[in-house]
C-alpha cells in the first residue's frame, strides 16, 4: 500500500476530476480518497492498495508543484505507517 498527499487543491474539485487529472500524468486510479481540510490549503490523501512507496515516488514528480485550477499543488508520498 502507498499513499500520496495532494496539497493546496481546490476544495470544490470532485474526486473523479482528481482521479482524471492524475491519470493524465500516468497514475493508476486510486483506491480510496480522504479529504483534509486546511486553512485555505485543503488536501486529499490518496491510497493505492497495490502500489509500493517506491513506485509512487517515481510518479510523484510529474504532478508536484504543477499549476492546476489556479493553484500550485504539492504532491508528497507518505511513508508506510506501522499499524498498532
Amino acid at each position: 500500500m502507498a499513499e500520496l498527499l495532494l496539497g493546496n487543491i481546490e476544495e470544490n474539485i470532485a474526486d473523479e476530476e482528481i482521479n482524471a487529472f492524475l491519470q493524465k500524468y500516468g497514475f493508476p486510479p486510486y483506491d480510496e480518497i480522504q479529504r483534509i481540510e486546511g486553512a485555505g490549503r485543503p488536501a486529499a490523501l490518496l491510497r493505492y492498495n497495490e502500489l509500493t512507496d517506491d513506485f509512487l515516488r517515481t510518479l510523484q514528480p510529474r504532478v508536484h508543484n504543477i499549476f492546476w485550477h489556479n493553484r500550485t499543488i504539492s504532491a508528497q508520498v507518505i511513508p508506510v505507517r506501522e499499524e498498532d
